[in-house]
């Protein structure tokens, strides 16, 4: 069997990762263009960057979008967590296969649907109850909770079903409740699958367009809706120092949540 040539290996991996990454190092780079206009360089500036940061709503759907990822990956984490536990620990029950549809439904349903769907469920609940009052942090974090659970679950179920159970048995054996052998055995043993669902989830909450803006009430408008109603009207030299800094902020933490999960696995 012959080898492939490594030369063209390396510009198949070069051409691949040029149309990934390339237009993100224009986007950076002209980010820093003294020009308005998107395509003409006409200096180095910083004047966007001054002018991104006297948008107060702009940054105020940031914040927003930021808390709201943040809340969303901790909760999706948590959900997911436990209903990867039950389909990898619990074995088939009765109800089983309607339980793995309810998990993963989110998965397939248009994200149109699924965002038209709750919104007629709070409209309801608002008939009924008086409830939500207004649709705002609350109904845009329930929507992305419902998404990227279904993400998570994945995630953590995949790395359930590879751990050695005989470890949860001996805790059990040795005296352990069932909490205690999942929170001292399983739970350090998915670290690393934690954080990737966490990440995971982190992301698609932050990137959300569709069920934000069915979701989203007045003064409450997530950042990629901000983003998507000003681009309708033109690309501004301010979208391009925002993503920079986008750029910036994820790749920072993600270098150091890696750096941390390396040292993690040399001191296993």
């Amino acid at each position: 069997m012959t080898k492939p040539n490594p030369w063209l290996r390396a510009l198949v991996l070069t051409l691949g990762f040029g149309f990934l990454y390339i237009p993100i190092l224009f986007l950076i780079v002209f980010s820093f263009n003294d020009s308005a206009i998107m395509t003409s360089w006409s200096g180095f500036s910083f004047r966007w960057y001054e002018s991104l940061f006297q948008d107060k709503a702009l940054l105020s759907a940031a914040k927003l979008s930021f808390l709201i990822a943040v809340l969303t990956a901790t909760m999706a984490t948590i959900l997911g967590t436990w209903a990867a536990y039950v389909l990898a620990r619990m074995g088939r029950f009765k109800g089983f296969v309607l339980y793995i549809g309810l998990v993963s439904a989110p998965l397939v349903i248009p994200e149109v649907v699924l965002g038209i769907s709750l919104l007629l469920m709070f409209v309801e609940l608002n008939s009924l109850f008086g409830w939500p009052e207004q649709n705002g942090i609350f109904t845009i974090w329930i929507g992305h909770v419902v998404l990227c659970t279904a993400y998570a679950t994945v995630i953590l179920q995949s790395r359930m079903r590879e751990l050695d159970r005989s470890q949860e048995e001996a805790a059990l054996d040795l005296g352990a409740t069932p909490l205690n052998a999942f929170f001292q055995v399983v739970l350090p043993s998915i670290v690393p699958a934690l954080m990737a669902a966490w990440l995971l989830a982190f992301t698609l909450s932050l990137d959300d367009v569709v069920i934000a803006s069915f979701l989203s009430g007045p003064g409450f408008t997530t950042l990629p809706v901000e983003v998507f109603s000003r681009v309708r009207l033109g690309l501004k030299p301010e979208i391009n120092a925002l993503a920079t800094l986008l750029i910036l902020v994820i790749g920072i933490f993600v270098i150091v949540a890696s750096r941390l999960q390396a040292r993690r696995e040399r001191r296993v």
